[in-house]
């Protein structure tokens, strides 16, 4: 029996093997049977990437079952870091990534991230302000907004575009928050 539902032969979809030795280090890591595998992270459960094979698992069930696990180690680590730091200490360290967030956005349109060659692709750039000043309004004006949003928000291709790495970096920094502040 599969862990999750398969896609046609014809189609593609993650490596079974690969996403089965996951899922089973994450269990390992999570109930802490496992000194290697206790390293593991929410973070490192965002950033995982599998590899596509015809016939693999459906990536929309995995990417959902990714997006649980990410979110039951954050709650996990949120909870160690309130015990072992205090609540006003964990509290001021995520509200100073907000802060840092929130002055990288403050700088003006088209410019808040630099920018790749015109010869190579990036991030569109008005894309990106645009979702950027959701973020603004999500951290000022307390505008409802869903950790699912930053972690699935998509950018449309742009020469001259916005450098991906910096803006990916940003995402993951407003995902943090987020799951930090739940």
């Amino acid at each position: 029996m599969s862990t999750f539902p398969l896609t046609r032969k014809s189609k593609l979809g993650y490596d079974t093997e690969q996403v089965d030795e996951f899922l089973k280090t994450a269990r390992l890591a999570y109930d802490g049977d496992d000194a290697t595998a206790a390293t593991l992270t929410a973070a490192d459960i965002r950033h995982t990437a599998f590899p596509l094979r015809k016939g693999g698992y459906s990536t929309l069930h995995v990417d959902a079952a990714l997006e649980r696990l990410e979110d039951a180690f954050a709650a996990r680590e949120r909870d160690a870091a309130r015990a072992a730091k205090g609540e006003a200490v964990w509290f001021e360290e995520a509200r100073t990534t907000a802060q840092v967030v929130l002055n990288r956005l403050a700088r003006p349109l088209g410019h808040r991230f630099d920018r790749v060659s015109i010869f190579t692709y990036g991030y569109n750039r008005a894309d990106v302000d645009r979702f950027a000043g959701r973020l603004v309004r999500y951290f000022q004006d307390a505008k409802p907004m869903g950790v699912d949003e930053v972690r699935t928000i998509t950018f449309r291709p742009q020469r001259g575009g916005y450098r991906e790495s910096q803006v990916d970096l940003l995402l993951d920094s407003v995902t943090d928050v987020m799951l930090a502040v739940r």
